[in-house]
């Protein structure tokens, strides 16, 4: 059962606090989304309890390796 979540950010490429929509069913797998504010590319992967519930959210740059 797919389970969205909203959440804040700070984007690692201008630190303006933004919000974003998490597909909990997606959890683990990094996705890229672009900033609303920079428009400059955000690598992200949800991090979710056992229950399914967004406990976090790792974000880095594109330019960022991991």
């Amino acid at each position: 059962m797919a389970s969205v979540e909203g959440t804040l950010i700070s984007c690692p490429n201008c630190g303006e606090m933004i919000s974003i929509l998490v597909d909990t069913s997606e959890a683990g797998e990094p996705y890229v989304e672009d900033c609303q504010v920079c428009c400059r590319p955000i690598r992200m992967t949800a991090v979710c309890d056992d229950m399914g519930h967004l406990l976090h959210v790792e974000v880095s740059s594109e330019d960022e390796s991991y």
